[in-house]
């Protein structure tokens, strides 16, 4: 019998976070760098706090007209679901199914409650059978 899969094990693994004092022009920069849409934001405790996209700079700041080198990253955070790293792929499945969220950060609870990953829509493709990402699409892009 096949063991099994876990977050770790669909995760991709050395996910950087932005502090929350950081600016949204260092942010953007830092994406850039990395080539990600989505970085986590780390609060002065270095725990996860939210989660800030490519998105969310064009549409709070860059259209409204305000300077992203002038807005912190942290005054962005909102309500930011995460996964144990022990859970299985269904549970993942269901917490981004659920919030109809397309990116999952990775917490190790055993481990001092650290970020260590992030799911997103690719990892899933990558280890997921069809007809559990042709459910998550059905689901997560689902229209009201």
């Amino acid at each position: 019998m096949a063991a099994k899969l876990l977050a770790r094990d669909i995760m991709s693994s050395g996910v950087q976070c932005v502090g929350a004092h950081q600016s949204l022009l260092d942010v953007a920069k830092m994406m850039r760098d990395l080539n990600v849409g989505c970085l986590p934001i780390c609060g002065d405790n270095n725990r996860l706090t939210g989660l800030i996209t490519d998105r969310d700079i064009v549409i709070t700041c860059c259209a409204e007209g305000v300077d992203p080198a002038t807005v912190q990253a942290g005054s962005l955070s909102a309500k930011v679901h995460w996964i144990d790293a022990a859970a299985d792929a269904s549970e993942v499945l269901t917490t981004m199914e659920e919030h109809q969220i397309k990116r999952l950060p990775v917490i190790d609870v055993q481990s001092g409650h650290r970020l260590v990953g992030m799911i997103t829509e690719a990892n899933l493709a990558k280890n997921l059978r069809d007809e559990q990402i042709a459910e998550f699409a059905s689901r997560v892009y689902a229209t009201a």
